[in-house]
């Protein structure tokens, strides 16, 4: 169609022209409506099918819009169906990805492991689910970035849903000298886990005696909060440890290393203290730094 027979036609036909304008302003007022109909259906329904549902509204009346302007303008459809279906049997065997992709979306959408809002583990990534469309699976990182998982590799891993309960339980281990009390420790543990307002009462915090490691007595503190506490509690559990063993003297011991300098090398003098004093020790190859 030219721009004179186009010219032409606007000005024999305004009527026409009318439904020409309404279906071109008709795609942005789909787009515009849809959200407004999912902010609606997200009050009665997951968001994820709300987003789903909405999306599948749209576009289907995207193409009816199409449709009816491509009418609108003389194009005919019965041969571009024709071709339509041609290229679509091509496409297909080349889509065999998208359409396993597709399959496993349904399933995704029909078994609900996990929500928008989420926060779950897949694989190597961690982040809080951004979308659930039929072909892909969209997390949004801490770091804000957006991780795209196709939908058939979160079928074939392992999901974990980290906030799927509305409380989540947080195991700390911490490690003392032989030296210590364990009553003692134990029970400064408990005073510090009743201290935080946001650690539940129940299911009441836990204390236990795990054994004996290499270098220290190792304890392990379980604590439940709500999961939008999880962060808070956990940086108020562990700053609160050190501050309360600190103050009760309490010893938290570290790796220790000991140094042999071998046959081809010069001896290093040592001090032996004892009781306060210092003594001096005569050196030799091979010496160490004692405390006694």
């Amino acid at each position: 169609m030219s721009w004179q027979k186009l010219f032409d036609w606007i000005q024999g036909d305004p009527e026409s022209l009318a439904r020409l304008v309404f279906l071109i302003v008709a795609i942005p007022l789909v787009f515009i409506g849809a959200r407004f109909l999912r902010k609606s259906m997200a009050k009665r329904l997951s968001p994820q099918m709300a987003m789903l549902f909405t999306k599948v509204i749209s576009y289907t009346l995207c193409v009816i819009i199409v449709l009816m302007l491509m009418r609108e303008l003389g194009i005919k459809l019965t041969p571009l169906l024709g071709a339509a279906g041609v290229v679509g049997i091509a496409v297909g065997f080349a889509a065999q990805t998208s359409l396993s992709n597709l399959i496993s979306g349904v399933f995704l959408i029909l078994e609900r492991p996990f929500a928008v809002g989420d926060l779950i583990r897949v694989e190597s990534h961690t982040g809080l689910v951004q979308s659930i469309d039929l072909l892909s699976v969209k997390l949004r990182t801490f770091d804000n970035t957006i991780i795209r998982i196709p939908n058939e590799s979160m079928i074939k891993s392992a999901v974990t849903n980290v906030t799927a309960f509305p409380i989540r339980r947080m195991d700390v281990t911490i490690g003392v000298a032989y030296k210590e009390d364990i009553e003692k420790v134990m029970q400064v543990l408990r005073e510090i886990a009743d201290s935080i307002p946001q650690i539940l009462d129940e299911p009441e915090p836990f204390i236990l005696f795990k054994g004996f490691a290499d270098s220290a007595l190792e304890f392990l503190v379980g604590v439940w909060a709500a999961k939008e506490d999880y962060v808070q509690v956990r940086n108020q559990l562990l700053s609160g440890i050190k501050k309360r063993f600190d103050a009760e003297g309490i010893e938290i011991p570290f790796p220790h290393r000991s140094l042999y300098t071998g046959s081809v090398s010069e001896p290093f003098p040592i001090r032996v203290v004892s009781d306060g004093a210092t003594v001096a020790a005569p050196t030799g190859e091979g010496a160490l730094q004692e405390r006694v």
